[in-house]
């Protein structure tokens, strides 16, 4: 009888929840009145991570610049590159250490070839239509950075004057010291170089929130005067970040909420409540970046053949039809099933490609499909209520005439669900192309870990 109840008011809270509360309202003004530039080319993007070392046995720009051509099949359309950098070389980890260990902010790491090399790639990524991302470092630098040398009041000191890392296990890292005008001139320098001299599209800032958001936003009014960029936060506690800085954050909850999930730790209804939640909680055009993997969930916690099991490819498929905009890692494509050494050379087998054909048919529903896009370019999410509360999640996205209904099995038994669909209409469930009419009361049947999405145009 409870679960019944919860079926049939669940609908109408979500409604209330999304419609009425005036500090809701209040605070989506404010973030409407005040948000930073959001990029056309954005609103059905998708994004990769490019780690450079990895991807090729050379490690070079070169190397990689002959996989543009299959990255531009599969439908990618921004290439974030983990920093490009020279790495410090004093308290460095491993033989190579860390690309956040910046020896120098407006140089190439020799490693990776030139500049010009840079530039050159840049170049024939934005004719083949790809916008380039940087991963940007604004917390710290490795301990060799000239900075430390001739600026040491740029960084932060304990009380005998030693400069000291952000964190101990950042052992190889210098932690800045934004109180001073002179480092936040530097900064914003080098963040200004990038876009003017190799033309790139926009940032990936590492460990946003420990840099303050004010020089972000200052940040954000210089570079949008050179060209509109992006700018992604590796943070999500900060929500002040996306007011006038960032276009999106990590939806780490989510990622995290997956894996739970996946592991038998939380079931549909915390995926669920975790959505709505988020609803009201972005300011007004931003979201979430979402993901089951990448650099540091792969290197650090494991693959997503670790963390996910069989739900693999539900999940992956649940990032790509919730708001926010779906990363893919190098190699997800490639079926990377190993955790790459981050201080340490460790190619990428690109032998099996099987995957990129999955996710090929992703990228391609979340680009034709307006209710899947970024942002207010897309459809709001609306629970649709199920007999399994427990087992399946059930929610519509709508924009304009187009709507899609995504349906999953988050559990590892087959299952039968009766779905509260509120709108009855023929659907095509766009993996198997079969075409079912839908309505309240509609059983669907579902494999374990089972996905169906259907499209109504």
């Amino acid at each position: 009888m409870k679960k019944i109840t919860r079926l049939l008011i669940l609908p109408v809270l979500i409604l209330a929840m999304y419609s009425c509360q005036p500090s809701v309202k209040k605070v989506a003004e404010t973030a409407q009145t005040g948000m930073a530039n959001i990029p056309e080319w954005s609103k059905n993007a998708v994004m990769y991570e490019i780690n450079v070392r990895q991807y090729t046995p050379e490690g070079t720009f070169k190397a990689f610049e002959t996989h543009l051509p299959r990255l531009k099949e599969m439908g990618v359309d921004i290439l974030w590159f983990m920093p490009i950098y020279p790495i410090a070389e004093k308290n460095r980890k491993g033989s190579l250490g860390s690309y956040y260990s910046i020896r120098d902010y407006k140089a190439v790491n020799p490693e990776f070839g030139t500049i010009d090399d840079f530039k050159a790639m840049v170049s024939k990524a934005h004719e083949m239509g790809f916008k380039v991302m940087l991963d940007w470092v604004g917390n710290h630098t490795g301990w060799d950075n000239q900075w430390i040398v001739d600026h040491k009041d740029w960084y932060t000191q304990d009380s005998l004057g030693n400069v000291i890392s952000p964190v101990p296990d950042w052992s190889d890292t210098a932690d800045l010291n934004y109180s001073n005008p002179g480092l936040r001139n530097a900064m914003l320098d080098a963040l200004k170089f990038w876009v003017k001299d190799a033309d790139i599209d926009g940032y990936r800032c590492d460990f946003a929130g420990g840099v303050p958001t004010d020089f972000w936003e200052n940040a954000r009014l210089s570079l949008d005067s050179i060209k509109p960029v992006y700018m992604l936060a590796e943070n999500q506690d900060q929500m002040d970040l996306l007011n006038k800085a960032f276009n999106s954050n990590y939806g780490w909850t989510f990622h995290h909420l997956m894996n739970e999930v996946a592991q038998g730790k939380k079931t549909a209804m915390d995926m669920d409540s975790s959505l709505v939640k988020t609803s009201l909680t972005y300011p007004v055009g931003t979201y979430a970046l979402q993901f089951t993997s990448n650099h540091d969930e792969n290197s650090w916690n494991g693959t997503e053949y670790e963390r996910l099991g069989d739900a693999v490819k539900t999940m992956a498929v649940l990032s790509f039809t919730v708001p926010g905009m779906p990363l893919i890692y190098t190699g997800q494509e490639a079926g990377l099933n190993k955790r790459l050494l981050f201080f340490e050379k460790d190619q990428v087998d690109w032998s099996n490609l099987e995957m990129q054909l999955f996710y090929q048919k992703l990228i391609k529903l979340k680009k034709e499909d307006p209710a899947l896009w970024n942002g207010t370019a897309g459809g709001r999410l609306s629970i649709v209520a199920t007999t399994l509360p427990a087992k399946v999640l059930a929610f519509s996205r709508e924009k304009d005439k187009n709507q899609i209904l995504a349906i999953y099995n988050l559990s590892p038994e087959s299952v039968e669900a009766i779905i509260q669909l509120p709108l009855s209409g023929d659907y095509q469930e766009y993996f198997s192309g079969d075409t079912k009419t839908l309505e309240k009361g509609s059983t669907i049947k579902l494999d374990k870990w089972g996905y169906k999405v259907f499209v109504r145009k």
